[in-house]
């Protein structure tokens, strides 16, 4: 096995590696109903709903970043930690799968995971573990926990926010509220006990505080919204609540409140995907402008200095686990 640079203490490049895992998206239209089957866990999609989600990929361009915004990121993550770094997929190609096996391959034994979901971790760390599990590889996996409230991307998130307050006129700060988002789960999740919108809200107070501390004034309040909800029917045409409130509702009270200026911080995603580029740059555009609203979002960390500073602290904390003999 071979990297780009030398390790940090802790990390062999003969025997060590990093595999970050994302939801997933797909490259290519084509591609869309085998992807959305995945997600619906083996059920192929309706018309209507492959049209629509068609629709919504051919208005961002027919393609999402967010495949090559990884692989970037893995490549300067790489060059960083001076181990191989890889980027996989939970729900589309690559699969984890596919890069363990060439990983082992090439004398990998230790295996650090880094889900591209810092509110959701341990979903995408149990999936690597059953694919090397399955695959019969002997591989040595330490997957990090929720990392949502880790200093480095609170900082991240709240430089990426102060740079784009710094475009609200003066005048208008007092009226300006910050929204934090974060993609809506359904109700039925929190209520079995998910951390998720518990942590969520915690994060976007951390980050909230630190926009304050850099650009003093800069906004009048902050709050919190979700968005990209599901389908409202469930399997068997049940209702589905999803946790709100939803972004248009949050326009609305906002609007009622005499707010003129938002800025939406997307602080629930990593990258751009459809979620930002669609879901906030188009439709929630829209809805602000019926509402006189002036919209401004805060640029996603992509493969930012600031993203690859948190993935980092976050794998060299695990290695630092592993040879304390922590779990």
């Amino acid at each position: 096995m071979s990297a780009s640079g030398s390790a940090p203490a802790g990390l062999d490049p003969r025997t060590d590696a990093v595999v970050l895992v994302a939801h997933g998206t797909v490259d290519e239209l084509a591609e869309l109903p085998e992807f959305l089957t995945n997600i619906r866990r083996g059920h192929a999609p309706p018309p209507d709903l492959l049209a629509e989600v068609k629709r919504r990929y051919e208005a961002i361009g027919g393609r999402s970043p967010l495949n090559a915004i990884n692989r970037e990121l893995a490549r300067r993550l790489e060059e960083r930690l001076g181990v191989p770094v890889r980027a996989a997929n939970r729900l589309f190609r690559p699969y984890p799968k596919e890069l363990l096996e060439p990983l082992a391959q090439a004398g990998a034994r230790r295996i650090f995971v880094v889900p591209l979901a810092q509110h959701s971790a341990s979903i995408y760390g149990d999936f690597v573990k059953k694919a090397a599990a399955d695959a019969g590889l002997d591989l040595v996996i330490r997957a990090a926990a929720n990392w949502g409230r880790m200093p480095e991307l609170t900082e991240a998130f709240a430089r990426s926010i102060a740079a784009t307050l710094a475009d609200v006129p003066a005048e208008a700060r007092g009226r300006t509220t910050l929204v934090l988002t974060a993609h809506s789960l359904p109700v039925s999740i929190i209520e079995a006990g998910d951390p998720y919108e518990t942590e969520l809200r915690a994060s976007a107070a951390d980050v909230a505080a630190r926009v304050r501390e850099l650009v003093p004034g800069g906004f009048a309040d902050h709050e919190v919204a979700f968005q990209s909800q599901g389908m409202s029917t469930g399997p068997g045409g049940r209702p589905m609540a999803w946790l709100g409130p939803d972004l248009r509702a949050t326009l609305d009270t906002l609007r009622e409140r005499g707010r003129t200026d938002v800025v939406i911080a997307p602080i629930g995603f990593l990258a751009d995907h459809v979620e930002i580029l669609y879901d906030l740059d188009i439709e929630a555009r829209g809805w602000a402008d019926e509402r006189g609203i002036r919209l401004r979002r805060s640029a996603s960390l992509n493969a930012s200095d600031g993203l690859v500073d948190t993935l980092a602290a976050i794998v060299r904390h695990l290695a630092s686990e592993e040879a304390s003999g922590g779990e």
